[in-house]
């Protein structure tokens, strides 16, 4: 990753309070075109919050957000998706009693005819539905069944090529996988290296190191509102992602305190030479 490259999207020393408590303190994070950066934390790290703030939802207390270099005040969420910046929310990736087609142009639907005759061009939205799914690797025979059929890395990545096709410069991914099963979540990650090899930038949110490994360029790892640093692969190994996490330091806890338990219990045991008296 060139560093002298300007990012896309990028939060400098940002803070958000609520009352007494600290949501977060003088957090920056950053995300170039083609780039995947994992936002990890375990709950209540501050994650949410902080992509609330780049998605326009909260403003910063403290520090500033630029997109493209240029500093921006986001006032709602509307102004984020207007200079390219996509949220996608895990329960709320598409609306399972609508068709794939309608999913996908949700808002935003293709017409025919005109005036009071105006309606919606069903075989256009699911011509394009069908290519742009096509270029994520999804083959769907027919768009126009329902998204609910779908399964759940199926309408994540459905969330994700609606988000590039209709020019999205950043998408940012709120914990896609972690309801997910193993191969559902294996799909996902498949389609989020396949819209990085697009040139978009996307920001990864999850508390999963085993999800976020393998497909992430950098990572920044958030505890108690407070960040401990951004690396990139090369300078965090998985052992040492978990570590920062703090689940490395608990299990070599709960290991340690195992271990002791079980010999105190062996030492307690009667030998066999008692037990046959």
């Amino acid at each position: 990753m060139n560093s002298n490259r300007t990012p896309i999207l990028e939060a400098r020393n940002v803070s958000k309070y609520f009352g007494s408590v600290v949501a977060l303190e003088d957090v920056s994070i950053s995300v170039h075109a083609g780039e995947v950066v994992c936002l990890l934390g375990d709950n209540g790290a501050g994650k949410s919050t902080l992509i609330k703030i780049l998605s326009g939802v909260f403003p910063p207390d403290r520090g500033q957000v630029f997109v493209d270099g240029e500093a921006v005040h986001f006032r709602f969420a509307h102004d984020a998706r207007e200079r390219g910046i996509a949220t996608v929310y895990q329960d709320l990736a598409v609306l399972p009693l609508m068709s794939v087609s309608r999913n996908f142009f949700l808002g935003s639907e293709p017409t025919k005819g005109w005036g009071p005759l105006r309606q919606f061009d069903r075989r256009l939205a699911d011509r394009i539905a069908h290519e742009e799914l096509l270029k994520m690797g999804i083959d769907l025979r027919d768009t126009s069944q329902l998204a609910g059929t779908l399964s759940g890395g199926e309408r994540q990545s459905l969330a994700i090529a609606r988000a590039i096709y209709f020019g999205a410069r950043v998408i940012i991914l709120d914990e896609p996988t972690s309801a997910l099963g193993v191969k559902e979540a294996a799909i996902v990650l498949r389609y989020i290296v396949q819209a990085r090899a697009r040139g978009v930038g996307l920001i990864l949110i999850t508390h999963n190191p085993n999800h976020a490994y393998p497909v992430g360029d950098r990572f920044t790892v958030l505890d108690r509102g407070r960040s401990l640093g951004t690396f990139t692969k090369a300078e965090l190994r998985p052992e040492r992602l978990l570590g920062l996490m703090g689940g490395g330091a608990e299990l070599e806890k709960l290991t340690q305190e195992l271990e002791a338990l079980k010999q105190s219990v062996g030492s307690a045991a009667p030998s066999p030479a008692d037990s046959s008296r």
